[in-house]
């Protein structure tokens, strides 16, 4: 350091170093979500009404060359919630698409968190590889504790069979070992801001 560069180095304002030793903002839980969401392979639909949910549907099916008949639906609530009007497959081993809703969106890693409520009493490996999850931003929390929690609060008769699905690429055999036995499955998210009543 040179002589003359202790006398006349520009002195630092106290704001500045105050802001050095604050926390980083974090991104809002919807931006977090939705880069974990796609990060894990998920493909995200936005929408803001009723009409966009159907009608990303209805583009869902099309690309993926689905008629009714391919789709297992077994929430007959959904059909009346989003307003969708089709007559599905009942049966788990006939369909190549499962829809239903999820308990939360877990923004930390970017997972879908389900219980019983959506997959009842099944393992997520008798139900098609792939998946279309019909839900809105209000499901979203920033880690699983939160979900779990709000789960608990919600209701007396907590549900069983609680999972989240986390990996949403089909061709990635990764070593993580912390998937290990989770199921993959090829998953689009339509999500309604503000969700339904």
């Amino acid at each position: 350091m040179n002589f003359f560069s202790k006398f006349f180095k520009k002195k630092s304002s106290k704001s500045e170093k105050e802001v050095s030793y604050l926390p980083k903002k974090k991104a809002v839980i919807e931006e977090r979500f939705i880069l974990k969401f796609i990060d894990n392979g998920g493909k995200f639909l936005y929408c803001e009404s009723l009409d966009e949910v159907k009608e990303n549907f209805d583009l869902i099916l099309i690309e993926n060359n689905w008629s009714e008949k391919d789709v297992l639906l077994i929430n007959d609530n959904l059909k009346k919630k989003y307003g969708i009007d089709k007559s599905f497959c009942i049966d788990t081993k006939k369909a190549k698409c499962f829809v239903t809703n999820c308990e939360n969106l877990i923004a930390s890693d970017g997972s879908i968190l389900i219980s019983s409520n959506q997959i009842h009493e099944k393992k997520l490996l008798e139900f098609p590889n792939n998946l279309i999850i019909l839900s809105h931003t209000k499901k979203l929390r920033n880690n699983i504790s939160e979900g779990l929690a709000e789960i608990k609060s919600r209701d007396d008769n907590i549900p069983s069979n609680i999972t989240t699905i986390k990996n949403f690429n089909l061709e990635d055999n990764s070593d993580d070992f912390l998937s290990y036995g989770t199921a993959s499955k090829n998953l689009y998210l339509i999500m309604l801001e503000r969700g339904v009543n």
